[in-house]
């Protein structure tokens, strides 16, 4: 069995390791660590959430040993990505005289700037914010040896091309380039063609390959039945629940239904403030939102040891993206769950997934008898079909279901939200940015790490 002794990393990063409960590696980290420590260029194609962060962070740090100056740098499609990045750099180069910087939108220049002014070894960006320092000759990259891209598919299907180009053109031809990828397209292979160097190519599994602990299952059911079955799906079990929408339009309206329903939910996508998303991805790592809504922003960012349960709530367009939306449950060989709503419209998004990961998503039965699910869908019904109609006007004098016994007080199911849940969208949003109040969600995450 490979160690980390075994890959010649230097005390200071196996001490690093050891403090942060890592007993052996991963298998990309056993396969990329010995060819990225002897300067190589190399292409990794992994499952999220198989430890690709650390098997290109520690080659980073031994390399930058005792060197002054801005010497690499690491590109993330998302914030949220880049941040987790940062993070974990400083948690493995503590202690070392490596320093580094996120430098991304949606927060103020002025510190991004001191950073380059003060010429961190490390700076981890998204590319838009790179560019509009580059632009404004606030950042200059003469001296970078190491480029890493991460999720590099994500940043090509984001539309971010044009900018790695201008990015590239900055940097120096000699140097070493690694590129990690979940999948790997034509497009990214086409790039990684292009712009590497003779690389090692490390494939830990196939392209397309889902997370194999992950406990997958597909419901067939109609765009006006997805809700009632969110909502029937949460009030089975307290797992930590991470529900991705297509669209912003429709984050917002499932947060309003999970929040309606009991359950302390978030949300995150593109029109949240960075604070706003930072807030809500923090209180779902520490247990005051069960819930949370996002799009596909934080499909790549987002890591969490321990989310029970991943839930589809619209097909991505883009087969790979479910992929990493699934790679958010299981990681770090705990196990989970991943659930895909599919509704008529989509059954063509759907064959394109199952192509993608070579197999058919076995079909879920849809609970359509329980309380949860026939009440969300006669409120529903009637929501619609009162549209237009002024209240007084309405059948019942104004058309307010009465919530089932047994749906009250399952509340959020299992300990979390109860009635103190937020149920209006008013008390959604207060709770979203309110104290954290709820306990800690039981999951089926398996693995901790070990402890000191």
């Amino acid at each position: 069995m490979t160690t980390f002794a075994d890959l010649k990393l230097s005390e200071k990063s196996l001490h690093a390791l050891d403090r942060a409960g890592f007993e052996q590696p991963t298998p990309i980290q056993a396969q990329a660590i010995p060819p990225a420590l002897a300067g190589r260029d190399v292409i990794g194609t992994a499952a999220t959430g198989t430890g690709k962060t650390a098997a290109f962070l520690f080659p980073i740090i031994e390399r930058l040993a005792g060197k002054t100056g801005t010497r690499a740098l690491i590109l993330a499609p998302t914030r949220e990505l880049a941040l987790q990045i940062g993070e974990e750099l400083e948690r493995f180069g503590k202690g070392t005289r490596v320093r580094g910087a996120v430098v991304i939108g949606g927060v103020g220049m002025s510190p991004q700037t001191q950073a380059f002014k003060d010429r961190r070894e490390v700076i981890v960006a998204t590319p838009g914010r790179l560019v509009d320092h580059l632009q404004q000759r606030t950042a200059r990259l003469d001296d970078v040896e190491v480029l890493v891209l991460d999720e590099a598919d994500r940043m090509l299907d984001m539309g971010f091309k044009p900018q790695l180009t201008q990015i590239l053109q900055r940097l120096p031809r000699a140097r070493q380039t690694m590129l990690f990828s979940a999948t790997m397209g034509g497009e990214v292979a086409e790039f990684a063609a292009t712009h590497l160097k003779d690389p090692v190519r490390v494939e830990v599994v196939r392209s397309g390959t889902t997370a194999a602990r992950a406990e997958q299952q597909v419901f067939l059911v109609s765009q006006e039945e997805k809700v009632p079955l969110l909502l029937a799906l949460l009030a089975k079990d307290g797992l930590t629940t991470l529900v991705f929408t297509r669209t912003k339009r429709r984050a917002d309206r499932v947060w309003k239904a999970v929040a309606r329903a009991g359950h302390k939910t978030a949300r995150i996508h593109a029109d949240r403030t960075q604070g706003q998303r930072r807030m809500a991805l923090d209180g779902f790592k520490d247990g005051t939102y069960r819930v949370l809504v996002a799009t596909d922003i934080a499909a790549r960012g987002i890591d969490v040891a321990e989310i029970g349960h991943v839930v589809n709530f619209d097909l991505p367009h883009v087969a790979e993206d479910y992929v990493h939306r699934v790679g958010r449950t299981a990681r770090a060989e705990a196990t989970g769950r991943a659930s895909a709503f599919s509704s008529p419209e989509e059954t063509s998004l759907l064959r394109d997934i199952e192509k993608l990961t070579r197999k058919a998503l076995p079909r879920a039965e849809v609970p359509r008898g329980e309380e949860v699910f026939q009440f969300e869908a006669a409120r529903a019904a009637e929501g619609r079909a009162n549209q237009g109609v002024p209240p007084h006007r309405r059948p019942g004098g104004g058309g307010q279901s009465r919530r089932p016994e047994s749906a009250r007080q399952r509340g959020g199911g299992h300990g979390h939200g109860h009635n103190r849940g937020a149920h209006t969208p008013r008390e959604a949003s207060a709770a979203e940015g309110g104290p954290a109040t709820a306990r800690k969600p039981t999951s089926l995450g398996t693995w901790k790490p070990k402890r000191r």
